[in-house]
């Protein structure tokens, strides 16, 4: 835990940093955030990475998702969370999950009350009921576009939605700043033996749903 918050501010420094120097000179303020949710998974896990290969993000076929709304100019998303368009032998199938553990989305966001936020989730890809039918009846109807996830940006529920389902995932971390700071974390180890999406009743709108979080 203390290793992800060391990762977290200093990527909180980093950012917070260079905004008032890309603002002047009218740039985007430069944030890798698939490299960095990349790296905050493996100290999570334990799972790692490729070693500079080509191919997934891990070394069991996992995969990483990530989302930025500070100082964002459009509005993030989860992108290419499903794989297709590509001459790999499972590109446009169902099949294509069989070989993905787990599927984690990373988002930095904030929370209702304005503070720096950053929460993952995570999605046991091979097995999971409701996502791989929403997977595959995406599949079914549009084979050569990007599938997106909607996250809940600045909300305070874990819905993420689109046009194929409307979820809610199981949360493994979250942390907010608090006096400059990432200080504490929610952290749920179960998330990776037993969690499981869940049916969300509507889609969601922003800031006008208040969850609840645990705090460790």
């Amino acid at each position: 835990m203390d290793k992800v918050l060391e990762l977290l501010n200093r990527h909180h420094d980093e950012f917070w940093g260079m905004a008032p120097i890309a603002d002047e000179t009218g740039h985007p303020v430069p944030s890798d955030s698939c490299r960095w949710s990349q790296i905050i998974v493996s100290v999570l896990t334990g799972i790692v990475g490729l070693k500079r290969k080509k191919g997934q993000d891990f070394s069991d076929g996992s995969d990483v998702k990530a989302a930025n709304l500070w100082e964002a100019i459009d509005t993030p998303r989860f992108n290419s969370v499903l794989k297709t368009g590509t001459k790999a032998a499972h590109s446009g199938k169902l099949t294509y999950l069989d070989g993905v553990p787990f599927t984690f989305f990373a988002l930095w966001d904030h929370d209702l009350l304005n503070r720096c936020r950053f929460r993952m989730w995570v999605v046991r890809t091979q097995i999971d009921p409701l996502f791989r039918e929403m997977a595959d009846s995406w599949y079914n109807a549009v084979r050569s576009k990007n599938f997106q996830l909607q996250p809940p940006r600045n909300r305070d529920d874990d819905v993420l939605h689109n046009e194929f389902g409307t979820f809610s995932y199981p949360l493994l971390f979250s942390s907010t700043v608090e006096n400059g700071k990432y200080r504490s974390a929610f952290l749920s180890e179960d998330a990776l033996t037993s969690g499981l999406c869940k049916l969300a009743n509507n889609t969601p709108q922003p800031l006008t749903h208040l969850g609840s979080s645990a705090i460790l």
